[in-house]
């Protein structure tokens, strides 16, 4: 029967020790590194280097946000439009005199002109029918009485409704009447052209013409997004005094991200069209309010 060799036995033979384990390479380079980050640290000079490359990095850093914190915008406050500046007279200044049209309990100058008038004739003195008998001067003091408390009623009248004599929420309810005046569809539609029209498809459906709008319009996404700027700009003038206020802090990012969202759906229905131009314009908007992640 032939002699039976060990291949492993005759290679310890010829090379004089077995091969290494496969860990070892491993552990001679974690050496080798642990050694490093210890010399490193160790030596002045390149500890020194080390914080030179960090403040250079962490300066670039700084830079780099501000260049595109720059470029975008603010995704909160609105550029100084002259909307914006009327709607931040009326929000923050209870001195500002309101205009005859800036009037309190959803009143407009005409109606309360009209129901004063009417007031007025109602309640003045009827001449006597039987001229023989009649007293002209008492009759001229009773209208000259008439006419003082005409006067004193429209004085009080007019110091109910005036809409410095209101609270904030007075306020923030004409801002949101005047987003609705202002890009309600009912007016937009008068006086913007329409968006870009899509090429349509000889085969696409025939859809009938839409019935006329009747009244103002509330809840197209335009107002939505002017209205929401309004509670923005509120919350965002309360939060510069109040720090501390965390809950109207996280009402306002709820707020900030729905408005993004309306955004989007107006930018991507009217293909940055006039209408989508107009808003972003009137309500003084940067990217940084449509555009990206928005964190507060």
């Amino acid at each position: 029967m032939p002699l039976r060799i060990s291949i492993q036995s005759s290679l310890k033979t010829l090379t004089g020790s077995a091969s290494a384990p496969p860990n070892v390479f491993h552990t001679s380079m974690r050496a080798a590194s642990s050694k490093a980050q210890v010399r490193r640290k160790h030596d002045p000079f390149m500890a020194a280097q080390a914080r030179q490359r960090k403040a250079a990095n962490v300066s670039r850093q700084k830079e780099l946000a501000v260049e595109r914190e720059s470029s975008l915008g603010d995704p909160v406050k609105s550029s100084p439009t002259p909307f914006i500046l009327e709607m931040t007279a009326i929000q923050s200044d209870p001195q500002v005199p309101s205009s005859l049209t800036d009037l309190n309990y959803y009143l407009k100058a005409n109606e309360l002109d009209a129901a004063l008038g009417f007031s007025k004739n109602l309640t003045e003195p009827l001449p006597n029918p039987d001229r023989n008998v009649a007293d002209p001067q008492a009759e001229k003091e009773m209208l000259e009485m008439h006419d003082q408390e005409h006067k004193n009623a429209q004085e009080a009248i007019n110091r109910i409704v005036n809409l410095n004599n209101g609270n904030t929420k007075d306020r923030v309810r004409l801002n949101i009447m005047k987003c609705v005046e202002t890009f309600g569809r009912h007016y937009t539609d008068l006086n913007l052209p329409p968006k870009p029209s899509a090429v349509v498809h000889g085969s696409a459906p025939v859809h009938p013409t839409r019935a006329p709008r009747v009244g103002p319009d509330t809840g197209s996404a335009e107002v939505q997004a002017a209205i929401l700027t309004v509670k923005i700009m509120n919350l965002s003038r309360h939060l510069e005094s109040a720090t501390k206020d965390k809950h109207n802090r996280r009402n306002m990012q709820l707020l900030v991200h729905k408005r993004q969202k309306l955004l989007q759906y107006v930018r991507r229905k009217e293909r940055g069209g006039p209408r989508w131009q107009n808003l972003m314009g009137t309500l003084g908007l940067s990217d940084a309010a449509w555009k990206g992640e928005i964190a507060l």
